[in-house]
């Protein structure tokens, strides 16, 4: 199963293309997912080859009732919501059986087989075409058709950062498609940024290095610093150490976080709450806790 789904990756970069040659994608937060169908039997394959076609039996009812015998189809399994954004969070509860699935769609944007022919070689734009064909464009029901912009990412990117989207994928219309991670798909991500107040640290793990492994973070609920997670990217080695030389100033040996963060944290030092920083982040999860958090600078509270 895995060989007859190995998917094209997208390379995370800073800013979107420019050019006509780039198609424009917004960008969802779920499960990357082949759709194999043959003769009405559908398979659902990760990325990594497993079969979770148990998993989406809405998605698999869905595509019987395509308009095909024999196609391989790409997409992501998301939860969406009512405002147009994708939660990952609410996917998982989904999965769970704590949450409703009513929201569970499969939004597909490629096509590598159909009718027992390949179509990796094609271009993107005729398989998009092709993949329009079988899928139609509707915006409702359980498979949805992914749209594109040709040209203007950054405009595509600043409408999805106002809206609160994950970010978008700009992909090159005129190549074929290529398994494993490749330049010719780029990512770019809309992050949120807030402040958080700095309660702790974690020692970096090369004993050979200085400076910190991560910050650990929270933000005040009335007087109580609440946890909110910790902060392992987006400084270099050098602030890394300046970090390091200003909190081991601060260090105290209670915990400055109600309730105490648990025993995952329990290598923390602790410091005295009066420096804090700005991070960007793609999602919150149900407890508060950051999904993919980056270090922006350094702030006093």
């Amino acid at each position: 199963m895995a060989a007859e789904y190995a998917p094209q990756l997208a390379t995370l970069v800073d800013e979107p293309p420019q050019g006509d040659r780039w198609l424009h994608e917004i960008k969802f937060d779920g499960y990357r997912i082949g759709c194999l169908i043959t003769n009405g039997t559908v398979r659902l394959i990760t990325r990594k080859g497993n079969d979770w076609t148990d998993q989406f039996p809405e998605i698999v009812a869905a595509a019987r009732k395509l308009n095909v015998r024999d196609a391989v189809i790409d997409g992501e399994v998301a939860m969406l919501m009512p405002d147009g954004r994708s939660s990952f969070e609410a996917l998982q509860q989904a999965i769970s059986g704590t949450t409703s699935r009513a929201p569970l769609v499969y939004l597909v944007f490629d096509l590598l087989r159909v009718d027992g022919k390949s179509t990796t070689r094609l271009p993107l734009a005729e398989r998009k075409a092709l993949l329009k064909q079988i899928v139609g464009s509707r915006k409702t029901g359980r498979i949805r058709y992914v749209d594109h912009v040709e040209g203007q990412g950054d405009v595509l990117l600043e409408h999805a950062a106002r809206l609160g989207l994950e970010g978008i994928v700009s992909k090159r219309r005129d190549l074929p498609y290529y398994s494993g991670r490749h330049d010719s798909w780029r990512k770019i991500k809309c992050l949120r940024t807030e402040m958080f107040v700095i309660g702790g640290f974690h020692d970096i793990k090369s004993t050979s290095q200085e400076g910190i492994g991560a910050l650990v973070v929270g933000q005040y609920d009335g007087t109580r610093l609440v946890f909110s997670g910790r902060v392992g990217t987006g400084f270099s080695h050098a602030l890394a150490i300046d970090l390091r030389r200003r909190l081991e100033a601060l260090k105290q040996r209670e915990c400055p976080f109600d309730p105490h963060p648990g025993p995952a944290e329990r290598h923390a030092h602790w410091v005295k709450p009066t420096l804090g920083c700005h991070a960007a982040y793609a999602e919150k999860t149900r407890e508060g806790r950051l999904r993919h958090p980056k270090f922006i600078d350094l702030i006093a509270t």
